[in-house]
Parts: C-alpha cells; sequence; structure tokens
C-alpha cells in the first residue's frame, strides 16, 4: 500500500493526553454517583482536582515548552503542539464547568447532612469570637503581606500557590499587595456547632475579613483570591551529571520560579486587578481561567479528613490477614501471595522488621520507589542497619512529585548506615523487589519480595497490589542479578524466572502474543486477558491489533490511559477494553495468555507504556504454582464480570457504563467479602 493511503494514525489510536483526560472524566463521574456514600464523592471531586494540577504541571507545561521553542512536528499520535494544547484546553474547560456544578449542589447537599461551609457573616456571635481569636493567635502572626512595586518585585509563589491580590490606595496612589495562604495549617477551620452539626470557614475567608489589619493606613480598593500552577518537569542532563542527588536537588529548587503554566482567579476579579496581577506575573490574560467557586477543591481532602461521619463514609472492613507465627517459615512453607488492600499489609511491613531483628539474617536488599511518611518500613531498615545487617537501598530520587521526599529518606537512611543507591542515569528504577540473605539450617537461603505496588503503608490501604514471597532459588539468583546490575557494573545471566525491561520485556511480551496468534491458527483458542494501569506503547498497540486480526480474543482491564481502540473491523473486532474506578485504585497488573488452554500468568510492575518498557527497571515473573495461578484467573474473571464500576471503551473511542442487567456486581465489594473482610 502507497505510505499515503496508510489510515491516519489518529483512527489506530487515541492520544494518550486525551485518553487521561477520559479517565479523570471517570473520576468525575464517582462524584456526582449517587450511589456513592455522600463523604466519599466529596474525595472523589479533590482526587479529580489533585489529577488535574498533576496533569497539568506535567503534560499541558511540557506542550507549553514545545510551543515555546517552535517545535512544530507531529508526536506519534499525531497532533501538532498547537492542535494538542486546543483540544487539551477544550476538553478541561468542559471538565472543570462540570466540576463546578458538581460542587455547587455538594454545598447544598452539605447542609442537608448537617455540613455548614460558612461565610462570615453567616457565623454566629460564638464562632465569630471563636474565629477572631484564632485570627489574632495564629494567622496574623504567620502571614507576611508582600508589598510589590519597584524595589520589592512580586513574590516568588511556589506552584499550587493560593493567595490574595489586594488593591490599595494611598493618597491617590494605587498600589498592590499578596498575601500567600499558609500551607502549613488547614485551609478549612473547624468553628464551634450545636452537637449534631459539622461547620468550617475558610481561611482564606477569615483572612479577607481582617484583610484591613495588614494595611493599616491604606484603603483596600479591591482583592481576589488567585492561584497559579507551574511547570514542574525535571531537566535533568542525567550522562554528565557526576553526582545525581546534588542535581535533582537542584532541579527540586528550580520548580518554584519555574515557568506559570496555569493562573487562575475568582470569577469576580475587577478587570484593573486582573491587569495587574498578569503583569506582574508576565501571563497572557486571555489564558486566565475564571472560577465560579472557591479555588482549589482539594479542600474536600480536608473537609472529609475532620468531618467524624462514618454514616456518610464507605463502611469499614477488616483487612483479612494470613495466619503465622514466624514470617521466614510462612515463606519456607511455600510460595503465597497478598492481594491489597482486601488482605493485609502486615507480612511486607513484617518481613523487613523481622529482619532487621533476626539474628541470621545477613543482608537486606530493597528498592524504593515511594513510601509514607512515619514508614514502618524505613524505620525497620534502619533498625537494620544498627543491627549490623548489610543494608542497600536503591531510593527511586526521580519519582515524581516524591523526588523531594525521596532525597529527604536517601538522607536518612545513609545516617543510619545503610548504602544508598540513588538511581541509574536515564532510567527509573520501577520495580518493586525485597531480598533477605539469611542463614537457614546450616545454608545460606535468599527470601524474595516481589510487588505490583510500592511499599507504602498508606497506599497498601487504597491501591489493589499484589505481593509475591518466594524462596524459590531461581528467583533468588535472578533477583540478585537485578541489584548487581543496579548497583554496580553487572551484566545479568540469562534470566530463569523473571524478564526485565528495558532490555528484554516489550520482546517477550511480543513473543507471548505471537504464540498466542500461533495457537488461533491451530487450536482456534488464542487469548490474551490482561489487567493493568495503562496501556499507551504504539508498539505493543499494532501487536494487539495483529493479534485481533488473527481472530485471537483480547480483554484489557484498563484503569486509566488507554490508547487502544477497540472494536474497529478489520482492525481491533476481536479487542474488548473496560475500565474499572471505584472505592480502591486498580494498580494491580496481571497478565494471562491462554497458551492453548495451559495458561501461563505473570505478576508485574510494569504497565504497556513506551517509559515503562524502554525507559525503567521494571520486572515481570511468571507464577508455577497452581493456587495462586487458579487465584489470579478468578481475579481477573471477577474484574471482568464488574457491572457497577466498570466502563466499556466503545470504538467512538467514548467510555460507557455497561449494559443494565438484573443482577448488579461490584467487583472490589465481592473481594472484600471474598477474602473473608467482615464489614463493621
Amino acid at each position: 500500500m502507497d505510505e499515503n493511503q496508510l489510515p491516519d494514525i489518529k483512527d489506530r489510536l487515541i492520544h494518550r493526553d486525551l485518553s487521561w483526560l477520559s479517565f479523570n472524566e471517570r473520576v468525575l463521574e464517582e462524584a456526582s454517583a449517587g450511589a456513592n456514600p455522600f463523604l466519599e464523592r466529596l474525595r472523589f471531586l479533590a482526587i479529580f482536582a489533585n489529577n488535574l494540577d498533576e496533569f497539568t504541571m506535567v503534560r499541558v507545561a511540557g506542550l507549553k515548552r514545545l510551543i515555546d521553542s517552535q517545535y512544530n512536528d507531529k508526536d506519534s499520535f499525531g497532533y501538532y503542539p498547537q492542535d494538542l494544547l486546543a483540544e487539551i484546553k477544550t476538553r478541561t474547560d468542559a471538565l472543570t464547568k462540570r466540576a463546578y456544578e458538581i460542587y455547587n449542589k455538594f454545598r447544598k447537599d452539605l447542609e442537608k447532612n448537617t455540613i455548614f461551609i460558612r461565610d462570615h457573616e453567616e457565623l454566629n456571635a460564638e464562632q465569630k469570637k471563636f474565629v477572631k481569636r484564632f485570627f489574632d493567635t495564629t494567622l496574623f502572626p504567620i502571614i507576611t503581606p508582600m508589598a510589590v512595586d519597584q524595589g520589592r518585585p512580586f513574590p516568588v509563589l511556589p506552584s499550587k500557590t493560593l493567595a490574595w491580590a489586594v488593591s490599595l490606595s494611598r493618597k491617590d496612589q494605587l498600589h498592590m499587595a499578596i498575601i500567600p495562604i499558609p500551607k502549613n495549617i488547614p485551609r478549612l477551620l473547624r468553628v464551634p456547632a450545636e452537637k449534631d452539626e459539622t461547620c468550617f470557614i475558610f481561611i482564606d475567608e477569615i483572612i479577607l475579613q481582617n484583610i484591613k489589619n495588614f494595611f493599616r493606613g491604606y484603603n483596600v480598593e479591591g482583592t481576589t483570591l488567585f492561584r497559579l500552577i507551574r511547570d514542574s518537569e525535571l531537566s535533568v542532563e542525567e550522562e554528565g551529571t557526576p553526582d545525581l542527588l546534588k542535581a535533582i536537588e537542584g532541579e527540586v529548587r528550580k520548580r518554584t520560579r519555574a515557568k506559570i503554566v496555569l493562573l487562575e482567579i475568582e470569577k469576580a476579579c475587577s478587570a484593573q486587578l486582573l491587569e495587574s496581577l498578569c503583569l506582574a506575573l508576565d501571563y497572557p490574560k486571555d489564558d486566565v481561567v475564571s472560577i465560579p467557586g472557591n479555588l482549589d477543591l482539594t479542600f474536600f481532602y480536608e473537609l472529609v479528613r475532620q468531618t467524624e461521619r462514618p454514616d456518610l463514609c464507605y463502611r469499614a472492613f477488616a483487612r483479612a490477614k494470613i495466619d503465622y507465627e514466624n514470617i521466614f517459615d510462612k515463606i519456607n512453607d511455600g510460595d503465597f501471595i497478598t492481594h491489597l488492600p482486601f488482605q493485609s499489609f502486615y507480612p511486607t511491613v513484617d518481613l523487613i522488621q523481622s529482619a532487621a531483628r533476626d539474628e541470621n539474617v545477613l543482608a537486606i536488599k530493597m528498592t524504593l520507589y515511594r513510601t509514607n511518611e512515619d514508614s514502618a518500613i524505613i524505620k525497620g531498615l534502619k533498625d537494620a542497619a544498627k543491627n549490623k545487617k548489610q543494608v542497600t537501598v536503591l531510593v527511586e530520587i526521580k519519582a515524581r512529585f516524591d523526588e523531594e521526599k525521596n532525597i529527604n529518606w536517601a538522607k536518612e537512611l545513609e545516617e543510619a548506615g545503610c548504602h544508598v543507591i540513588y538511581g541509574i542515569a536515564g532510567l527509573k528504577i520501577h520495580s518493586k523487589m525485597t531480598l533477605i540473605v539469611r542463614k537457614h539450617e546450616g545454608r545460606i537461603r535468599r527470601y524474595v519480595h516481589l510487588s505490583s505496588g510500592n511499599y507504602n503503608e498508606n497506599t497498601a490501604k487504597a491501591y489493589t497490589d499484589i505481593g509475591y514471597f518466594t524462596v524459590n532459588d531461581d528467583f533468588a539468583r535472578d533477583i540478585s542479578d537485578v541489584f548487581n546490575v543496579i548497583t554496580g557494573y553487572s551484566i545479568p545471566s540469562p534470566w530463569k524466572r523473571i524478564v526485565s525491561s528495558p532490555s528484554d520485556l516489550r520482546q517477550y511480551f511480543f513473543e507471548l502474543i505471537n504464540k498466542e496468534i500461533d495457537n488461533q491458527k491451530k487450536y482456534k483458542n488464542g487469548l490474551v486477558f490482561a489487567k493493568m494501569n495503562s496501556l499507551e506503547d504504539p508498539g505493543m498497540i499494532e501487536k494487539l491489533y495483529e493479534a485481533s486480526a488473527a481472530g485471537v480474543r483480547v480483554k484489557l482491564i484498563v484503569r486509566g490511559i488507554c490508547c487502544l481502540i477497540p472494536g474497529v473491523a478489520g482492525l481491533s473486532e476481536n479487542i474488548e477494553v473496560k475500565s474499572i474506578v471505584g472505592r480502591f485504585l486498580e494498580h494491580s497488573r496481571i497478565f494471562l495468555f491462554n497458551n492453548n488452554s495451559a495458561p501461563r500468568i505473570f505478576l508485574a510492575s510494569a504497565d504497556w507504556m513506551s517509559r515503562n518498557l524502554d525507559r525503567r527497571i521494571e520486572i515481570l515473573f511468571e507464577i508455577s504454582k497452581d493456587e495462586i495461578k487458579e487465584h489470579l484467573q478468578i481475579l481477573l474473571d471477577t474484574y471482568w464480570k464488574d457491572t457497577v464500576k466498570a466502563r466499556v471503551l466503545l470504538s467512538g473511542k467514548n467510555y460507557v457504563r455497561p449494559a443494565d442487567t438484573e443482577e448488579k456486581f461490584n467487583a472490589q465489594e465481592f473481594l472484600i467479602n471474598h477474602y473473608g473482610g467482615q464489614k463493621v
């Protein structure tokens, strides 16, 4: 076929950024879903807002950089930068409008549930007295108003800063000042209320009511609340950097001065104040987003956290425990998995803490991509080093938005005596793995833990992930080799039980799919059944199209980005795609290949994205124990049956709810009960 006759790439792929916006739209749908408990709907609205901020800081910022540099080539999805940015703006404007329509309805629903966000004039005398005391003793001492004039330039405001712009006059002279809203105290102040009521006021509202206290001798002519978002992508020439830690630290510090990519203002902002703001920030007035309500809806996180109303939240459940007395004996008894958050994360924490105390443990090796504050795992690693274990930790300091936190963890672990690796130039170490070397019955035994998710006790309660525990010698040898590659200079031996990117993973997946194509031709039973976070890699998508054209049935559960278009005659008619957005963030990666009715099942840290396959160290590993294989196959089937939280991707690139059925099936709720978690 002549190249000019090839179908437009836009007819073969959904742009990754537009697909991501569709995912965030599904999150927003959960905020308006009446079946969700009320406070959980507020939380979904906060998640939507936070997601959109991060998208703006990275993806929109990247596009604006390309346009500023006069770059004008099509990307791999067939879009010019300026056309894609225009499409994103149209979509985000519509989503923002819809979010505030939901928010305005929530304001009424809050009151129906005796939860109030009051303006200052709506407070009673006792509440006003409480608020005034809070202003005098807390807000006023920590707030610093910042004048803007020739000698005092516009202050440097970090990304996601919320601030008041104030127009002042004195002796017929106009002035401008800025009051940033403090980030180190909650944005919502809970005030005294009747017994069955919960009442809040925004601290920005408290500041506004007392704003004259900051500008004695001046007249306040006007005010507007505004919010800015900056480019947060790091630009490090890693290959030529002698000290990666210092380079990343330097880039993180630059973020506070990075280019502004979004400016939001109150709808009531005066033309004069808007003009002054845009001039001071060097931001195009036509690009300013006017918000019809309170800026920054992530405040709902705080409202939910401060509101003690379990009747308006998901009902709590007891995470299923895995019974054992000693974690090493448990692993010695045979391979097992934990499925979070339906089962407890405790065995993973216990593995590190027990290794720190066990006199037979000689060494611990571990990768850390993201973890939580007050991490029991970090504490266990530090205790292990103090107990003279050989502790080696790879802390990925390039984990987006966690760079600063991970740098601090790296320094803290080093001070405790751990050997810390900061990463590899040009690659992110995204695999989640632990290797513990221990004396057992007179010889050395290596215990391995691999996972689809991070070593993070908080996300273990909210993300669905699968952890795998084993003492299999082949696994242990492979993981030892991976650590040697990461920490030193080593070319690994041929893998026995794992496959790793960036060297082998893409080709291995291709070989597995090719086998299904061959089996379809011979036995008519080709099947690829996969669950992941994102499907974006064009090469992987083309391989799935090839499988579909050969008659292979392809079933995909893709929570977020999916650039593949299913159900297109002659291209993808044998491919089905579903997305599940529910109570828990679906984060596990499971891959099943029918293998002529002798299924092969794999777990991984990787999605089918170019970054996972080409620019990260990821681990894929096959499950051989029949009991676990059967369990994982049932999991895939369970998710596929979901009719409540699933959406189906159609050939028109839109997502719809599954067709109505008499029996509603919520996979996540089913799994809570399946694992024995009793609702309490």
